[in-house]
């Protein structure tokens, strides 16, 4: 029996094909905790639906019309809009997933995900993990700009430190305040001094910076 009192989540879904549109929305539409609240046909109006909307998550594609994925992420982070972005991408555009995942994308998935998996991804990053594979792991740490230098994380607390090896880990909130027997809020308080202290933008960059500089679990 489905569990009635589960959060549900909201999604937005922006793909400039109708028909992958209603194939998304059909799947999504029967599953207890996941309600599609709207659809955008490129990226414009993606992040005019998301302000409007305030989804959960936003499914995006990348490769749209106009401004494209990457764009309306950028664009979504300068608003501060608060949806975790989990981007759908074909294996032949894995290059511009990086890009994505610098602009503010939670993690992706290729677009012959199964439709199952695609429901759990859409949970996993709705409860704070990021979605990466190793190879696209590897090429954002081989890149510059992933965070400052190694000295930064000499500001951090040992509390701190403990938060960010477990966001690293994969870790929710949720799961870090069990780990670590705190509240939620005191948790969220630290990931927000450890961005601040770090100068980074979100837990993806916060993740990737502690295993850069050997600070990972």
């Amino acid at each position: 029996m489905a569990d009635t009192t589960a959060e549900v989540i909201r999604v937005l879904l922006v793909d400039d094909h109708q028909v992958v549109r209603r194939g998304l929305r059909t799947f999504l539409e029967v599953q207890d905790d996941i309600e599609v609240v709207g659809e955008a046909a490129d990226g414009a109006e993606g992040v005019a639906r998301a302000e409007e909307l305030r989804p959960d998550v936003v499914l995006m594609d990348l490769r749209m019309p106009g401004a494209d994925g990457v764009e309306a992420l950028r664009t979504l982070r300068g608003l501060d809009n608060p949806a975790r972005v989990l981007v759908v991408t074909s294996f032949t555009e894995q290059r511009t997933v990086v890009p994505a995942l610098r602009a503010g994308a939670a993690g992706y998935v290729y677009k012959d995900i199964d439709p199952d998996a695609l429901a759990g991804a859409i949970r996993s990053v709705h409860a704070g993990h990021v979605l990466l594979q190793p190879e696209v792991a590897r090429a954002l740490l081989s890149q510059e700009g992933a965070g400052g230098g190694p000295g930064r994380g000499t500001s951090l607390t040992e509390r701190e430190r403990e938060v960010l090896a477990l966001i690293a880990d994969g870790r929710s909130n949720r799961e870090i305040a069990r780990h670590l027997v705190l509240s939620e809020k005191t948790v969220k308080t630290h990931v927000s001094n450890i961005l601040m202290k770090l100068d980074l933008a979100d837990r993806t960059q916060a993740a990737l910076w502690a295993v850069r500089h050997g600070m990972a679990g």
